[in-house]
């Protein structure tokens, strides 16, 4: 890709200014279109150190509303980005439809010799990096996300010459030259190598790089430019294709006939009072202690909570949280997305309350909401629910990769528990507020619900991030279970 290119390209003054002006008008034009049809932009500037990435990305949003976009440096690793997975960073920062967003090096760059120090990825986890990445690429694809990549090419002597170039003005750019810099330019041969490597490995139909001949700045500029509106057009002229032909009619999904793992589940779990105090004390302490020692080792942990509506997810996660340090957890109560986070992939939301490193963040309700309650009340069309199974799994993998360890419940009770826990919060004043209409309305799709709980589990459960099933008619039992399954595994885990 790189290899066989030659970047020694250029154009003529006469023949940019006649370019450039058209091209900047053209551009303009289309972030307005970018606004009308909600399309999130993401342009990704890759590169050679001083191949130009800051003054190509000064030429893309010179014509453009600066309101409508942002612009990201992403060399430096800061705490907050060192103490969550590598996505993380860029999975915050993405653009809500209809706005840019411009990364100044990306998620890219970790796998390359010359990265920074704190997300250098070892040669044993490229292979993971690479999925990781590829993985994330198309899951914002597949949401409508336009992603264009632009690694931005210059020979060595070209390079060296830049790099005397700035050195010479000690007050102003002698300090963007470092000896991380030079060494990229000595051993020229070995970094083009990585460099093609990351490229082919990242490279896909969907998301393609855009290799610009860079030792010509003009040249350069002109080649982002036209690639740019190319691709936008081409996403606008999609959206109104699919516009014209519809949608079509979104269909009940067939009955389920795989696995089923709650209607072979027995809720009701006996439990004496005295066996409660006891255990609840003794597993409540060693959470306590583990807590200590996974702090110590920059362990995180994600706990998701499903469920059918008053299982008890409230009172386990009061149980489980009662002894931990309230500045080491997180609880995350997720209900209906807001505006900002429907204009946004939905797994968004979640990313931006991922635990730092050695802390819990504790979710009730999850990212799974969008296989059952957004499937049960037909929400998201059969394709993008369905889809969903294998996004969350390329996330949950991101996180274990990243060292999380992650704990899934659903809590299980039976109709008539449910019936009866329901009566009670309606005659409670101080309960009242826990049951509303929906509770009432999700009751009687008590199978399809059933069908799209079964589903998931058999289409999500994988060995680093099982599913475990609490019997929950008895809430003291599955208190207990919830933290006998964490505490059991932390202390396997962090051996």
């Amino acid at each position: 890709m790189l290899e066989k290119l030659n970047p020694d390209k250029h154009l003529d003054g006469k023949e940019y200014k006649e370019s450039i002006n058209e091209l900047e008008v053209k551009l303009e034009t289309l972030q307005q279109l970018i606004l009308d049809l909600q399309i999130p932009v993401v342009i990704v500037l890759e590169g050679w150190g001083s191949s130009g990435k800051g003054t190509q990305i000064a030429r893309i949003v010179h014509p453009l509303d600066p309101r409508h976009f942002n612009v990201y440096t992403m060399d430096k690793v800061n705490e907050d980005m060192a103490m969550r997975p590598f996505l993380w960073p860029f999975w915050t920062r993405m653009p809500a439809r209809g706005r840019i967003t411009v990364f100044d090096k990306s998620w890219h760059r970790i796998i390359l010799a010359d990265s920074r120090e704190k997300w250098r990825v070892t040669h044993s986890k490229a292979a993971g990096f690479y999925q990781d990445v590829n993985a994330f690429e198309k899951q914002l694809t597949d949401d409508g996300v336009l992603i264009l990549k632009f690694f931005l090419h210059i020979g060595k002597d070209e390079q060296r010459k830049r790099f005397k170039a700035l050195e010479k003005n000690e007050d102003t750019t002698a300090w963007r030259v470092d000896a991380f810099d030079w060494e990229q330019n000595h051993n020229y041969e070995h970094h083009l190598k990585q460099y093609e490597k990351m490229l082919n490995m990242t490279d896909t139909d969907e998301n393609p790089w855009h290799i610009i001949e860079a030792n010509d700045r003009k040249f350069a500029t002109v080649k982002i430019y036209k690639t740019i509106i190319e691709r936008i057009e081409a996403r606008a002229d999609s959206l109104r294709s699919l516009a014209n032909a519809g949608n079509g009619q979104d269909n009940p999904p067939p009955p389920y006939t795989g696995p089923r793992f709650l209607r072979h589940t027995t809720p009701d779990k006996p439990l004496t009072d005295d066996s409660y105090k006891k255990e609840l004390e003794h597993y409540q302490h060693r959470l306590q202690t583990l807590g200590n020692r996974l702090y110590a080792k920059r362990r995180p942990v994600v706990i998701l909570y499903e469920g059918w509506d008053a299982a008890g997810k409230g009172g386990n996660i009061k149980r489980l949280t009662e002894q931990l340090d309230p500045r080491c957890y997180e609880v995350v109560p997720i209900g209906a997305p807001t505006q900002d986070e429907l204009a946004r992939h939905y797994l968004w939301r979640f990313y931006n309350k991922l635990p730092k490193d050695g802390h819990f963040t504790i979710f009730d309700r999850t990212w799974y909401g969008r296989v059952l309650v957004e499937r049960v009340e037909r929400l998201t069309p059969e394709p993008v629910w369905r889809r969903a199974y294998r996004e969350i799994n390329e996330m949950e993998t991101h996180l274990h990769n990243h060292g999380a360890v992650i704990f899934k419940f659903w809590l299980h009770i039976d109709q008539d528990e449910q019936l009866r826990r329901f009566e009670a919060r309606q005659e409670i004043p101080l309960k009242q507020y826990k049951i509303t209409d929906e509770d009432w309305r999700n009751r009687e799709k008590w199978g399809q619900y059933e069908d799209a709980a079964d589903e998931m589990i058999a289409e999500t459960g994988t060995p680093h991030a099982p599913w475990t099933i609490i019997e929950s008619n008895n809430k003291k039992y599955a208190r207990l279970k919830v933290l006998r399954t964490i505490t059991e595994k932390l202390a396997e885990t962090l051996v």
